[in-house]
């Protein structure tokens, strides 16, 4: 602690009394860890990495979340586990992170995430921290069940900030939860600062096909719209002969554990009964990213046919436009945004005529290639991990140093609103 260099601020409890400051020095930051197979993962191993590299003076101390009969091999630099489904577990992380006084805690929310009714378990950390909380949502919801819509309403009177990737994600929380726009900052998900390498280079380096590479990644399930390019294909073929469709990624697990790999036969059995399955490359597996990274460089077109309009993350979407690739999406939220002012194009959902269409258009054209791989690249530099984090670390800067010094406003402190008699930090060692 340097408090020669901080701005204090006091709840104005009393005995009890937490203070905060406007200088960062520690995190806790809570979300999943790679080697889990999940996006959750990847998104806060990165977050965790490009804050630790861009502020090397500020420990973040990594709290992961382990899914039920799920074991794994965290590295070093992950301080603690989390078991999703023991409440204990929660409480006794909470004791943890109060411990090594955190300047903030951060929490990546995502439902299926968390234990108990849509991951209200959560709340047996939150409400034992003294530290201002800040979240980020990964999903918002605009037509919550019951469940849910308590679990963000909470989150939102317990957190001093909260976070979402795109604007439409700010809207959502302001129409239908009632939450403030000045309370909600939009900060892009990052993406790998990677130089753009032409996608015939890159298939040569890495020794795949030298074929016009239309590409879709991501853990498979239903919703992702696959079915939509393969009806596609039909069309695309008869324009580029020798297009390839790329489906890079594991099935989900949950998806593994209901169905095994029914859904990816069913795509499969699809392509067949259209004759175009000779046109498709299947790699089922969960690809390390400077592979994934490699298969992303070697495509020509990136395509995320989503059918859920109101997804407002995607980090799938972002790694390809962090790489320079044309894109032809869905407009689900995340895309309508990220695609604006000519950076992709968007059909509908569903749109057979109109999928093939683009994608005909951008493996036909190599100048219109060329200027949607520029435009894209050419965002994406605004958007790499340690931008990510230096917006990150300004928002958290302007959330400790702007907040007034009244119990009202200081709402971190107070484990229940309304509640001004227990502090977190007495609850905390109560356990």
């Amino acid at each position: 602690m340097r408090p020669d260099t901080a701005r204090i601020f006091s709840s104005g409890f009393g005995a009890g009394t937490v203070l905060h400051r406007s200088h960062v020095d520690r995190i806790a930051l809570i979300g999943n860890a790679l080697p889990r197979l999940c996006g959750l993962a990847t998104f806060t191993s990165h977050v965790h990495d490009a804050l630790r590299e861009r502020f090397p003076a500020v420990a973040v101390d990594h709290y992961a979340m382990v899914d039920p009969g799920r074991s794994y091999r965290f590295p070093p630099s992950v301080t603690r586990a989390i078991a999703q489904e023991d409440r204990a577990s929660y409480r006794d992380a909470a004791r943890a992170i109060e411990a090594s006084r955190p300047d903030l805690v951060w929490v990546q929310h995502e439902f299926g995430i968390y234990g108990g009714p849509a991951g209200s378990y959560l709340f047996e950390l939150v409400d034992r921290i003294s530290a201002p909380l800040v979240v980020t949502l990964h999903t918002v919801l605009e037509t919550p069940d019951p469940e849910q819509r308590r679990v963000i309403e909470r989150l939102a009177a317990r957190a001093s900030l909260l976070i979402v990737m795109a604007e439409r994600g700010r809207e959502i929380l302001e129409r239908v939860y009632g939450i403030r726009g000045n309370e909600v900052a939009v900060i892009p998900h990052g993406v790998p600062d990677r130089a753009y390498v032409d996608p015939g280079v890159a298939r040569s380096r890495f020794g795949l096909e030298d074929r016009p590479t239309i590409l879709t990644f991501g853990l498979l399930s239903p919703g992702k719209g696959i079915e939509t390019v393969i009806e596609a294909l039909p069309a695309i073929l008869r324009r580029r002969p020798d297009a390839l469709y790329s489906i890079v990624g594991a099935t989900h697990p949950h998806l593994i554990a209901h169905e095994g790999e029914a859904y990816r036969e069913r795509l499969q059995t699809l392509a067949a009964g259209l004759g175009v399955d000779h046109a498709l490359r299947w790699e089922n597996r969960f690809l390390g990213e400077q592979e994934l990274l490699d298969r992303i460089a070697a495509a020509d077109v990136y395509v995320t046919p989503y059918a859920n309009p109101a997804q407002i993350t995607s980090g799938t979407l972002a790694y390809a436009l962090g790489l320079g690739k044309p894109i032809v999406s869905t407009p689900y939220a995340h895309a309508a945004e990220l695609l604006a002012q000519g950076r992709g194009t968007l059909v509908g959902f569903g749109d057979v005529p109109a999928t093939a269409d683009a994608i005909g258009t951008l493996l036909s054209n190599d100048v219109r290639r060329a200027r949607g791989a520029a435009a894209a690249y050419a965002h994406g530099r605004s958007m790499i991990w340690a931008r990510m984090a230096e917006r990150s670390m300004a928002a958290f800067g302007e959330m400790l140093g702007e907040r007034p010094a009244t119990c009202g406003a200081m709402r971190w402190v107070s484990a229940c609103p309304g509640d001004a008699a227990v502090t977190v930090r007495q609850m905390a060692t109560a356990g």
